[in-house]
């Protein structure tokens, strides 16, 4: 799958920009809700990724992008549901979960990339 942080707050994936965080669900992309995880925004100094929201548990790999400078939280809730459904959770700033990307048919990819920090 074509993927690039194109500059902060940027990204593109198969040709088409977006300027919000998205979820990649086997070469579905949608908009990210954070709604679920807003109220752990102000322990976090940031709105974390949390099990609340619909995360695409779809493969054996969630790839999550998290940001231009690696600094999206995940709740330990991710971390815990990642083990029980025997998923590798592989965590990397956008860019280079951009990169993991290419290597990948757009069906076997489960990510959640975060375009900013």
């Amino acid at each position: 799958m074509q993927a690039r942080l194109v500059a902060f707050g940027e990204l593109e994936l198969e040709g088409e920009r977006y300027r919000r965080d998205v979820v990649i669900d086997g070469g579905r992309v949608r908009e990210r809700k954070k709604g679920p995880s807003r109220p752990l925004r102000d322990r976090y100094g940031h709105t974390p990724l949390t099990a609340a929201e619909r995360i695409p548990w779809g493969g054996r790999t969630l790839i999550v992008g998290t940001g231009a400078d690696g600094a999206l939280p995940i709740a330990p809730d991710v971390l815990a549901e990642a083990r029980r459904r025997g998923v590798e959770l592989r965590a990397l700033p956008t860019a280079d979960a951009c990169r993991l990307l290419a290597a990948l048919e757009p069906r076997e990819v489960h990510a959640v990339l975060h375009v900013t920090c």
